[in-house]
């Protein structure tokens, strides 16, 4: 059994990935080929952005985006406990200070009050600038943008979406990616749209200078700004193309997969949470144990049926050694979260089989 099962993906799109692979290697245009640009057009269109602009990866997005916004030194960049380090760590790079917030006990968001309270904090303190909020769509679940948006608007702050897990996910009928001052996602090869290897999207135009070495209006060699080698292989967009064609299908088949999950598990375990008026694009489904050793107890029982599962993620960001020293102050439900959650198979074509066997193992534990 595979965890995110893409194989049985290639197998269902395999003729179309096989012709714009082919096409790509006899036309040889591996860098900035046509396949680029019609995936760039098709993507801003489904998200309902005017831009895309793809790069090397989403942890380059969220760089380019920092750099482009001038954040650094001094500049505080508010981001939740809860998930991968990437949100946050090209900011970091850049000279900013992360400051980390809660998340929501239920869907596991970025927790308004949590900001508000830490954007006050720093207001007080007064030794950085807020300059950034970093709105992560943790799990395919879209974060509270009517409330995160009105808060970086109350204070002047930058609003980022990152929707590397969201893309396919929509909130309030809005696609994932049009959200805040500016958005980025990844297509990792786990991700509800991902590539066979690594890259990544803003969703604008101001970034098409800054991926490739700053370059300016007269080509590669008028360098106007620092910027970076950050650019999207053809082959990977000819990859995406099918994939994208059938997001939306992929996406409906996913909410069947997590409601069977919900009926199983309802009542027994604690479940994700959708925001309301909102569809999850379930990058990862995760649950709660009750304790870390109910948790241990299920994960042993799922190995012993060699079933796949992980903890997604282990540790709260702030307690990394990455950010040592950071203030020791728990933020309780991102620490909830990491002690309890544990995620089991989930894709669009896992076989009801495979579910039904995933169902009856877990619950054998309960």
């Amino acid at each position: 059994m595979e965890f995110i099962d893409l194989k049985a993906q290639y197998r269902a799109l395999q003729g179309e990935i096989d012709a714009n692979i082919q096409r790509i290697l006899a036309g040889a245009h591996f860098i900035g080929g046509e396949e680029v640009a019609e995936f760039e057009e098709k993507l801003a269109a489904y998200v309902g952005r005017r831009h895309c602009v793809t790069c090397g990866n989403g942890t380059d997005a969220l760089q380019l985006v920092y750099m482009a916004y001038g954040i650094g030194a001094g500049d505080a960049v508010f981001c939740p406990d809860m998930t991968f380090i990437a949100s946050v760590e090209p900011a970091c790079m850049l000279g900013a200070a992360p400051v980390f917030c809660d998340i929501e006990p239920d869907t596991y968001n970025l927790d308004p009050v949590s900001l508000e309270a830490h954007i006050q904090s720093v207001l007080a303190e007064g030794t950085l600038r807020p300059r950034a909020v970093v709105a992560v769509d943790f799990l395919g679940n879209p974060a509270k943008y009517d409330e995160l948006d009105a808060i970086c608007k109350k204070y002047g702050l930058l609003l980022i979406e990152d929707a590397a897990q969201g893309t396919g996910a929509s909130y309030k009928g809005r696609k994932c990616g049009s959200f805040g001052d500016i958005a980025t996602t990844s297509f990792f090869p786990s991700k509800p749209l991902g590539c066979y290897g690594d890259g990544g999207a803003v969703f604008t135009e101001l970034l098409r200078s800054y991926k490739v070495h700053g370059k300016g209006p007269k080509g590669k060699y008028d360098n106007v700004r620092i910027g970076l080698n950050s650019r999207l292989d053809t082959l990977q967009a000819g990859v995406m193309l099918p994939k994208l064609a059938v997001l939306d299908q992929e996406i409906a088949m996913r909410q069947e997969i997590a409601e069977r999950y919900h009926d199983a598990f309802a009542g027994k375990l604690q479940l994700p949470v959708i925001t309301d008026g909102c569809v999850s694009a379930y990058a990862q489904y995760c649950m709660l144990a009750k304790d870390e050793a109910q948790r241990q107890n299920i994960l042993d029982a799922m190995a012993a049926a060699n079933i796949p599962s992980l903890i997604y993620y282990p540790t709260p960001l702030h307690v990394l050694d990455a950010f040592a020293p950071y203030p020791a102050e728990e933020l309780p439900n991102a620490a909830h979260y990491a002690r309890c959650n544990f995620g089991v198979p989930f894709s669009p074509y896992l076989t009801r089989e495979d579910q039904d066997a995933v169902i009856r193992t877990v619950l054998e534990e309960l």
